[in-house]
């Protein structure tokens, strides 16, 4: 049987271009040998062509003229990584238009303007693959796409950002403080010199929203998603957590009720020390997944870097030139805006378990305060814990659980308590999580 040749180019050589290009040139063979696939990297374009990179490529395929891939018809897939969301929609665009089909690494773009690459590519008969833009090397989308196709989804539990996974695990092994933490991330690489889109849940949620709208099958775009960030968390949280038996993930999480509304959040979110998720550490990614047929599957791995990323690059390479990214891109379904948007569900109705911390005076009839308000507010206690000590303004700290509740109640409780003269500052409020045990198939 003759192997089927393809001929790729490839826009960004940066990182994680740098990787995809030396999987191309230098494991040539083994993907021959694996798939039955040729793959030809036929140009490199990048701005700068001078700077060095740690592989060689062969002579004149680095350049910085586009057209080198946009007008050569023998070129069948164009790679963009690129980033951002103006210049690379463009390019993709551009691809799609030229004839290619488009491979990607870019999430904020995807979750941003999905809806309209898709289209424009059913258009002009190609595909976007995408794999590589969650969760680095991690097989997720495929598996959400094809591996799980005979499944409802009714929940899935991420840990999308490596970046906040170490900061959060060295608070909670070493106990640094978030500013340390933070730095000690951005000197090993795992955090860039402006970190913000990774600390405050942005680059989750981009994540997420791409994951959702495969698992629910709905047409999802960022405003559906509650977000908060880490950037905010107190190194005394994470030790009054883990007294409490939890361990503190920035989570991403999309659920499907009883009534199939969907609920969409990224925010910090205590686990049960025992759960699977509460044991991945330092940069690595997990999503737990649970459906109506399979029951509970864990998908875990690097979720970034330049060959983890690469990797999947490739994969989706090797997918569109076996043709298998087309056909089940041609068969996807989703659920258009009209239909999506009644079922979003609110975060204000949004049931859960939250922490609550307090630094309050410490003198009698203190607690009994707390628990009118929070009784007033339909919000009833299950746990509580308090040290000796001084705060700021002679006061302690007063730590509470709870039993599920609705947001809003927690909201307006939270602005009550806030409002007392026996609390100094506003009080701490983090989300308990319960990951349900596996389900019975």
């Amino acid at each position: 049987m003759s192997n089927i040749t393809t001929r790729v180019g490839l826009v960004g050589f940066g990182i994680v271009g740098t990787g995809v290009a030396d999987l191309l040139l230098n494991n040539a063979e083994l993907i021959r040998a694996k798939t039955g696939v040729d793959i030809e990297l036929a140009t490199v374009v990048d701005l700068d062509t001078e700077r060095p990179r740690s592989v060689k490529l062969p002579a004149g395929l680095l350049t910085n003229d586009l057209d080198t891939l946009l007008n050569d018809k023998t070129i069948d897939i164009g790679v963009e990584l690129v980033g951002g969301t103006t210049f690379a929609k463009d390019l993709q665009l551009r691809m799609l238009a030229a004839g290619k089909h488009v491979v990607t690494a870019n999430k904020a773009l995807l979750a941003e303007y999905g809806a309209q690459l898709n289209a424009a590519a059913r258009q002009a008969g190609k595909c976007i693959a995408f794999e590589a833009s969650c969760a680095g090397g991690v097989p997720i989308v495929s598996a959400l796409r094809s591996g799980l196709a005979a499944n409802r989804i009714d929940a899935i539990y991420g840990i999308l950002n490596g970046t906040c996974n170490y900061i959060l695990t060295n608070m909670t092994q070493k106990g640094l403080d978030f500013e340390t933490a933070l730095g000690q991330a951005q000197a090993r690489g795992y955090a860039e010199a402006d970190p913000t889109l990774d600390i405050d849940g942005s680059d989750s949620a981009h994540k997420l929203a791409i994951l959702a709208g495969l698992a629910f099958g709905c047409e999802i775009e960022l405003r559906d998603i509650y977000i908060e960030g880490i950037d905010n968390i107190s190194i005394h949280d994470i030790r009054y957590g883990q007294e409490m038996g939890y361990v503190l993930k920035l989570l991403a999480i999309g659920e499907r009720n009883e009534e199939g509304k969907i609920s969409l959040r990224v925010a910090p979110s205590f686990v049960r020390s025992e759960d699977s998720l509460a044991r991945v550490d330092g940069p690595f990614n997990a999503i737990s997944v649970f459906a109506h047929a399979v029951g509970h599957t864990m998908y875990y791995g690097r979720g970034a870097g330049m060959m983890p990323t690469a990797s999947a690059v490739v994969a989706d390479i090797i997918e569109v030139a076996m043709g298998n990214s087309l056909r089940v891109f041609n068969g996807l379904r989703v659920l258009p805006r009209a239909g999506t948007e009644p079922l979003i569900s609110s975060i204000d109705a949004l049931r859960g378990r939250f922490y609550i911390r307090l630094m309050a005076r410490d003198e009698p009839g203190v607690f009994a305060t707390y628990g009118r308000i929070l009784g007033d507010n339909r919000i009833s206690i299950s746990g509580a814990l308090q040290h000796e000590g001084c705060g700021p303004d002679d006061t302690v700290p007063v730590v509470i659980t709870t039993h599920p509740t609705e947001q809003r109640h927690m909201t307006a409780a939270l602005d009550e308590l806030g409002r007392l003269d026996i609390v100094s500052g506003r009080p701490v409020c983090i989300r308990i999580v319960d990951i349900p045990e596996d389900r019975d198939a």
